[in-house]
């Protein structure tokens, strides 16, 4: 259970569950980074999550949000991710297995006065449908070219970042790749985006 402060609501909103559910993530994984409203696609994803080997996304269904856009969000993540969990405010509780597929997780979430608590209905199962051209584009130009270099790779500094990631795919072995893509994602630094 995670502490909310002093609110009575039944309703649980977005702003209501991402920090409580940013500490339940961390004492269930460990080591994680959060990264929040991440482009995947046509989708924004609520949530980035990367571990040591892996990136997982999370999608944030409140009390408050429909299933309109779900279906084109899950196409969406499952191209980019290794894993995908959707949290769901109590109300989509009963019914939202029937709107991810099978290899998504599910974590139910509910208000207990003051507090949430986070209920695991199904484990999240390797995704089936990543694609790791686009997992890597998640990272920027200059965590690439650390990756070329980790691997002794030439710089394509005037070449595209599509041509770039494809070169990095046919030299470094998947395995490696994964562990190298969370670390860049690890170390990412946002004062330096500018630079």
């Amino acid at each position: 259970m995670f502490e909310t402060g002093d609110r009575d609501k039944k309703m649980l909103y977005d702003k209501d569950i991402r920090e409580p559910l940013f500490d339940f993530l961390e004492e269930r994984y460990g080591k994680i980074r959060i990264i929040e409203e991440k482009r995947v696609g046509r989708s924004r994803a609520d949530v980035m999550m990367v571990r040591p080997f892996s990136i997982w996304g999370i999608e944030i269904k409140s009390d408050a949000d429909t299933y309109a856009r779900l279906k084109r969000q899950t196409k969406d993540y499952d191209r980019y991710f290794d894993y995908n969990y959707v949290v769901a405010g109590s109300s989509h509780g009963a019914h939202i297995w029937e709107h991810v597929p099978e290899w998504w997780g599910i974590i139910t979430v509910e208000e207990d006065g003051s507090r949430v608590d986070f209920y695991v209905l199904r484990e999240a199962a390797p995704n089936p449908n990543r694609h790791l051209r686009a997992k890597l584009s998640l990272l920027w130009r200059r965590e690439l070219a650390h990756i070329q270099k980790l691997n002794q790779m030439p710089g394509y500094r005037k070449m595209s970042k599509l041509f770039v990631i494809d070169k990095i795919l046919l030299k470094v072995p998947e395995s490696l790749l994964h562990e190298q893509i969370s670390q860049e994602l690890f170390e990412r630094d946002y004062t330096t985006i500018a630079i």
